[in-house]
């Protein structure tokens, strides 16, 4: 074997000499004398081919350069053939992109558990300190209105306007609307900023319409207005909505946040949810509304102040405001509703004035969770000032969800995430922008993140104190022949609390499966039963003639048609059949390495000329669907109405309508608030010492 032999030449050879000799060995046990002496030779000669190969691959530049490129070339081949096809080997990965991303420090960490701790602290105090000093110096003459029910849901009517006023702004700004919102914007245009006019609408809606009749009647549960107006059966039916409702709202309020977390930190949110949820869980079981409403407080601060942080600091990275709306513009962003009269048009003029601005008066007028607020406060008064602040507080925090949803594409103009998949979901565009964005701050991240958990928060603290007011008012006082005592009351309010809790958490799971936008699946859920909740408490206190026969016979039609709706444009969400258009977007400018989104072959392609009758009923804008929902409800129930019959409004208690209502009523003796049709009479007591007095109709001054 020559020694100036090329390097993989001399490789090759020096294998085979070795697999020779090898060989030969293995021979060794069955030969005997010269045998044994030709192996000897050929294992000397195999170890003077090794040495002069590797003086040759030490001497010989060549040969080592050689031997160098044969295995780079073969390691290289090997990585590409393990790469995807069209992927740059020289660029960052999305994978690797993604991971150099979560980058949640200490310093994040402490922010957001400084968070956690604080609320504990505030229900820790309320649960236990202050009512330890309300004991001690409670006097006799005070029992009833320091009881624990009226104390632990309603504060005991005594708190004050102002942080009322941002418990409510941070009851109704979830995550859902932190997240939800800017993604809306991001991926349909600023079509949807057209509900701000509807939240001045309802908020109009509240002060004329519900606030006179609930702060007057001094409710706790907003559904024993059904009781004096319609009779127990539809007081029960109520509940039942609202705690639907409620419950299935929660796990998506829940879920919002802790899609975020994952996209910070990469923390499954099955582990992250049960923890965060324990606090809540805690403040509000002992504290109360008092805990919730001020736990709220600092929730709103923190939210506000995140939000304001992350769109400050990308608006002058991004380069200015000028930059950010010249990006929309120049893509279509930038545009109002569809004049059109297609209710399967996602978004447009007549779904934005006619459905949500009914869904939103379900929202902030009949629904306990902001009901509730506002009967906390000492009069109406209070209450209508209060009504202002919220108005301008949920107006003033959508504007800046919308705009960061434009600031979200003015960064990502050029590489969507949502394309090349460093979002995973939608929802997730906001906590990805937020880490690109103040990667350089720490301890940033963690404010955000403290802030997106602090609106759900205060969303789950407050739908969990109501469904626990409502549990005790609705479910268990009622059907109690004795008054519960002290003890009892606490009891089933905190296993109310504590067991809805728990249910929500698990009910994230389902929701982490249907996968559809957050805004869409929460709107859609809470029509099914908004919109019969609502065409309720309009037929209560503005259509006197409606009877319960007639009111309850409207809401079941109702209840069970959104439910066909709902069921049906989920099902059509899932398989294809229902697909809404989105905003154009590319990825020419990413720098990183992806797989390009691949449209399935068999995807469905919808011919909008020959829909069928039923689905442009179930393919309706999901924004109509509290509108319609209550439009059927009143329909049915005026037409049942010519069969039930209809009430004499003259002989009807006066406070259960508002007072334009009441100019429209010829005044006659009417009887009592409890009295339900003429030929019934239902009886609602609130002494329950004399069993006497359960014979006999509670008298207008003793009602009100």
């Amino acid at each position: 074997m020559s020694s100036d032999t090329a390097g993989g030449q001399i490789i090759t050879t020096t294998t085979s000499a070795s697999i020779m000799a090898s060989s030969q060995l293995g021979s060794t046990t069955t030969t005997t004398g010269p045998t044994q002496q030709s192996v000897a030779n050929v294992v000397g000669t195999t170890v003077a081919s090794i040495k002069e190969t590797m003086k040759t691959l030490i001497t010989t530049p060549t040969a080592r350069t050689t031997l160098a490129t044969t295995s780079t070339s073969t390691m290289a081949t090997t990585a590409s053939a393990a790469l995807p096809p069209n992927l740059d080997p020289t660029k960052q990965s999305v994978a690797d992109l993604s991971s150099s991303l979560q980058h949640f420090g200490i310093v994040d960490y402490c922010v957001f558990v400084l968070m956690l701790i604080i609320c504990a602290a505030i229900g820790f105090y309320f649960g236990f300190i202050e009512k330890k000093q309300k004991k001690k110096g409670q006097k006799g003459t005070e029992q009833r209105r320091g009881s624990e029910a009226l104390d632990y849901l309603v504060g005991g009517r005594k708190m004050k306007v102002f942080p009322v006023s941002l418990s409510l702004v941070a009851s109704f700004v979830s995550g859902i609307s932190l997240l939800g919102t800017s993604t809306e914007i991001y991926v349909y245009g600023t079509q949807y900023a057209f509900i701000l006019i509807t939240l001045a609408l309802s908020g109009v809606i509240s002060w004329y319409v519900f606030l006179p009749v609930f702060c007057n009647l001094q409710l706790t549960s907003t559904y024993e207005y059904f009781e004096m107006r319609f009779g127990k059966g539809i007081r029960l039916f109520g509940s039942i909505l609202f705690s639907l409702g409620t419950i299935t709202w929660l796990p998506i309020v829940i879920y919002v946040p802790a899609l975020a977390f994952n996209q910070v930190t990469g923390v499954n949110i099955h582990i992250i949810t049960p923890v965060v949820c324990m606090v809540c869980i805690f403040y509000t079981c002992v504290g109360g509304l008092k805990a919730v409403v001020w736990t709220d407080v600092i929730q709103t601060v923190i939210m506000v102040g995140a939000i304001v942080f992350v769109i400050v600091k990308g608006t002058i990275d991004v380069g200015g405001f000028g930059v950010v709306w010249e990006r929309n513009v120049a893509t279509g962003r930038i545009e109002i509703p569809e004049l059109t009269w297609d209710p399967t048009a996602r978004i447009s003029m007549l779904s934005i004035f006619v459905g949500t601005t009914l869904w939103y008066t379900q929202v902030n007028c009949g629904n306990q969770v902001i009901v509730q607020r506002y009967l906390s406060v000492p009069s109406l008064k209070e209450a209508k000032v209060a009504c202002v602040y919220f108005t301008i507080g949920i107006i003033v925090i959508n504007i800046l969800c919308m705009y960061n949803g434009l600031l979200i594409f003015a960064n990502y103009h050029d590489c969507d995430p949502l394309s090349t998949r460093l979002a995973k979901a939608k929802d997730q565009m906001v906590p990805l922008m937020v880490m690109e964005t103040l990667k350089s701050l720490p301890g940033m991240a963690g404010l955000f993140v403290a802030g997106v958990f602090s609106a759900a928060l205060s969303s789950l603290s407050t739908g969990l104190n109501s469904l626990a007011a409502v549990f005790l008012e609705d479910y268990i006082k009622p059907f109690k022949k004795t008054p519960l005592s002290e003890r009892q009351t606490a009891w089933i309010m905190r296993s109310t609390v504590v067991f809805i809790g728990i249910l929500s958490v698990a009910l994230v799971l389902v929701i982490q499966f249907l996968g559809h936008a957050v805004i869409q699946l929460s709107t859609t859920l809470s029509s099914v039963t908004g919109g019969p909740l609502l065409s309720l408490f309009i037929m209560g206190l503005l259509m006197p003639q409606i009877n319960s026969k007639s009111a309850i016979s409207g809401c079941v039609v109702a209840f069970v048609t959104m439910t066909w709706i709902c069921v049906k444009c989920q099902i059509a969400l899932a398989t294809g059949e229902l697909v809404y258009p989105e905003k154009p977007f590319t990825t020419e400018g990413c720098t990183y390495d992806f797989e390009p989104k691949m449209t399935p072959a068999n995807a469905t392609i919808v011919d909008t000329s020959s829909k069928t009758f039923a689905q442009y009923i179930y393919q309706m804008s999901f924004f109509f669907y509290a509108s319609c929902g209550c439009f059927i409800s009143i329909v049915v129930a005026q037409l049942t109405s010519l069969f039930f019959g209809r009430n004499n409004p003259s002989t009807m208690n006066l406070q259960l309508f508002p007072p334009f209502v009441r100019r429209f009523i010829k005044t006659k003796e009417y009887r009592s608030v409890f009295d339900k049709d003429e030929d019934e009479t239902l009886v609602m007591v609130y002494d329950m010492q004399a069993k006497s007095d359960l014979k006999q109709p509670l008298k207008d001054d003793v009602v009100l």
